[in-house]
C-alpha cells in the first residue's frame, strides 16, 4: 500500500464499529481517555456515527483510557488486525512513536488526530488531523491582552497558566502559543507562574487554591481548555476573588459558554468535537482512496468572548 510518509493518524477509543459490505475500509481508532472530559466523550459518539453512516467503512473504536501502555498495545492490535488504516490520538506524543513506526513498517497508514505526535514521528504518520494548538495558544494570548488594554490593565497585570496533561502535545503547544505571544502584545504582563491541571475540573480548582493562598494579586487566569478555566473559576469564586480576574480557556465546552453567558469567563477559542471527529474519519478515508492530503489538515477554532459569543452555538459537550 503506497501513501504520502508525512501524514499521521489518530486513534480513539469506543467499543465496536458497524457492519461492512465485502469490499470496505477496516479502520482502526486508538483515543485517549474517552471518559475524562465531555469532549473526547462527544467525539468518540460523533465518530461512531459518521462512520455508520458511510457503508463503504468498518471501524474498530478502542480507548486508551490515558494509559500509554494501553495505547501501545492498542497498535500493536490493530497491525495484527491488518485494518487498513489507524487513527490515533496520542495519550503521549513521544512515547507512542516506535509503535507508530511499526504500523508504518507493515504498510498501514496512520492518522494522528487532535493532538499530534512529536516532529521525530513524522515521517511515519500519512497525516496529522485537528486543530492548530499553537495558533490557539496564541489567539487566547491576544484576547487577554485585549481585555487588559480594555480595562486599562496593560502595564501592570499579573497572569497564573493552568495547564493540560504534562507530556501531552496538545497541553505543549498550547502553552507555548500563549507563552510565545503575550510577551509580544502585553510586554509588560507577567506570567507569574504555570502548572498542570491535567484536563481535570477538580484538579484545576485545586490547583487554583493553591495560587489564590500563594498570590495575593491575579489579573488573568488562562487555562488549557474551558474545564480547566472552569475549575479555576469555581476556586476564586469560592474565595471570593472572582470579581477582577480575567479567564480564558481553550476548546469552549459548554460549562464555558455558561459561564461567558453569566459575565464570569471572558473568552475562549471555538473547537467542535463533532468536527473534530468528522474531519479524522474523512482524512484517513482520503489516504486509502489515495487522494493528497497535507500533512498537517487544520481545521479553523476561532476566538470566542463575551462580546462575539451571540454568534457562536453552544457546544453540546
Amino acid at each position: 500500500m503506497n501513501f504520502p510518509t508525512k501524514s499521521a493518524l489518530v486513534c480513539t477509543t469506543a467499543m465496536l464499529g458497524s457492519a461492512a459490505a465485502a469490499e470496505t475500509m477496516t479502520i482502526g481508532i486508538t483515543q485517549n481517555n474517552v471518559g475524562v472530559d465531555s469532549y473526547q466523550t462527544t467525539y468518540e459518539q460523533a465518530f461512531i456515527a459518521a462512520a455508520e453512516a458511510n457503508p463503504d467503512v468498518e471501524v474498530v473504536v478502542l480507548d486508551a483510557g490515558g494509559d500509554v501502555a494501553r495505547q501501545i498495545a492498542h497498535m500493536e492490535d490493530l497491525i495484527q488486525r491488518q485494518v487498513d488504516a489507524i487513527i490515533i490520538w496520542p495519550t503521549n506524543g513521544e512515547a507512542v512513536i516506535p509503535a507508530v513506526r511499526k504500523a508504518y513498517k507493515a504498510d498501514i497508514p496512520v492518522i494522528v488526530t487532535n493532538s499530534n505526535i512529536a516532529e521525530q514521528g513524522f515521517d511515519f504518520v500519512a497525516s496529522f488531523s485537528g486543530p492548530d494548538n499553537i495558533t490557539q495558544g496564541a489567539r487566547a494570548a491576544e484576547i487577554m491582552c485585549d481585555r487588559f488594554n480594555d480595562l486599562g490593565i496593560e502595564d501592570e497585570a499579573r497572569v497564573i497558566e493552568i495547564t493540560g496533561q504534562p507530556g501531552y502535545t496538545t497541553a505543549i503547544e498550547r502553552s507555548e502559543g500563549f507563552q510565545d505571544r503575550l510577551p509580544e502584545v502585553c510586554p509588560n504582563v507577567d506570567l507569574v507562574e504555570s502548572q498542570p491541571g491535567d484536563w481535570n475540573r477538580e484538579k484545576s480548582q485545586q490547583v487554583m487554591e493553591a495560587f489564590l493562598v500563594k498570590y495575593d494579586d491575579i489579573d488573568g487566569v488562562y487555562a488549557g481548555d474551558d474545564n480547566m478555566g472552569v475549575g479555576a473559576l469555581n476556586a476564586a469564586r469560592a474565595a471570593d476573588r472572582a470579581d477582577g480576574i480575567t479567564f480564558v480557556g481553550a476548546t469552549n465546552f459548554s460549562v464555558g459558554y455558561e459561564a461567558m453567558a453569566r459575565g464570569d469567563y471572558w473568552g475562549s477559542i471555538y473547537q467542535s468535537p463533532v468536527d473534530d471527529a468528522e474531519a479524522a474519519l474523512r482524512t484517513a478515508i482520503d489516504v486509502l482512496s489515495g487522494k493528497d492530503v497535507p500533512f498537517l489538515n487544520y481545521f479553523d477554532t476561532p476566538k470566542i468572548t463575551q462580546d462575539n459569543m451571540d454568534a457562536f452555538e453552544k457546544p453540546v459537550f
